[in-house]
């Protein structure tokens, strides 16, 4: 004898007053979304259709000419192996760098610890374009202009007071007993951090520098301004803002290019969201 479960069915009344809101929903997701199909859509277009006087929704013919195009123009590859260099130093360098001084807040009494997490916020809340000439001037002085770690360490600054703020709260939930129990069964405290804290910091981690990686991989200005002699230490946002100088009306090529520049921090996105959302929910309910 087979017996079926029914799911509670929800209210004519809720379901009426939920439709403005899923339609609100509905509405922003694709004036989200419309641009990146529009990007990748023209990306796999013929040129004759781009072109055309009726632009098609969804394109009748697809092609690669133009990821072709787009990945056999000069410094394509140059310029990919500096974002990806320059990206993932920055956000290591964070990431070490903050989760001593969260620790140290988190877990230790020290005179001025508020004062160092006031002015963290203000660094975090601090427009980074209203430091460009001060950052230009210091590169210039010290005779550091068109150099990649230069740009790697003004990208380092940027995410490190945010990787510090949520490093700080996530170790913050996390109970000290289980350090200090460890302690008392032998560790030091480095040992309890490391087997103990460190483990259950997996989601801040990955929330942090996800969050790093997304900065430096689109950051344009600083790139723009810092590498100006020397074309070779540019990054991939740089040489796609040229792009349209180099294949002059190709839009197919440059839509093909953003797609290409998109896709890792896209990728990087999905392989995470689902850890750090999770991570996020954890912490949220630890007392």
């Amino acid at each position: 004898m087979s017996t079926t479960t029914t799911r509670p069915r929800i209210p004519r009344t809720r379901r009426v007053r939920r439709l403005p809101l899923n339609a609100a929903a509905v509405v922003t997701v694709v004036v989200c979304l419309f641009p990146v199909y529009w990007m990748v859509a023209t990306a796999f277009t013929p040129t004759r259709d781009i072109q055309s006087d009726s632009p098609r929704l969804f394109p009748e013919s697809w092609t690669f000419d133009h990821f072709r195009a787009a990945v056999g123009a000069d410094g394509f590859g140059l310029f990919w192996r500096n974002s990806i260099l320059v990206t993932l130093t920055a956000v290591l360098l964070a990431l070490v760098i903050a989760l001593g001084a969260a620790y140290a807040v988190a877990r230790m009494k020290w005179k001025g610890r508020r004062q160092f997490m006031l002015m963290v916020f203000i660094a975090q809340m601090a427009p980074w374009e209203s430091l460009i000439i001060p950052v230009y001037i210091i590169s210039r002085d010290t005779d550091m202009l068109d150099r990649l770690p230069t740009l790697t360490l003004v990208y380092f600054m940027m995410t490190l007071p945010f990787t510090v703020i949520v490093l700080r709260g996530f170790i913050a939930t996390i109970p000290p007993e289980l350090e200090e129990s460890a302690q008392v069964d032998g560790c030091t405290r480095l040992g309890a951090f490391r087997h103990i804290a460190f483990p259950l910091l997996a989601p801040g981690l990955m929330a942090t520098s996800l969050f790093g990686y997304i900065t430096a991989w689109n950051e344009f200005t600083y790139a723009n301004f810092l590498i100006i002699k020397q074309q070779d230490n540019r990054t991939l946002p740089v040489w796609l803002s040229s792009f349209q100088n180099v294949f002059g009306t190709d839009w197919g090529a440059t839509m093909a290019a953003s797609t290409l520049f998109a896709a890792p921090a896209l990728v990087v996105f999905l392989l995470l969201q689902r850890h750090v959302t999770s991570g996020f929910a954890a912490g949220a309910v630890k007392g």
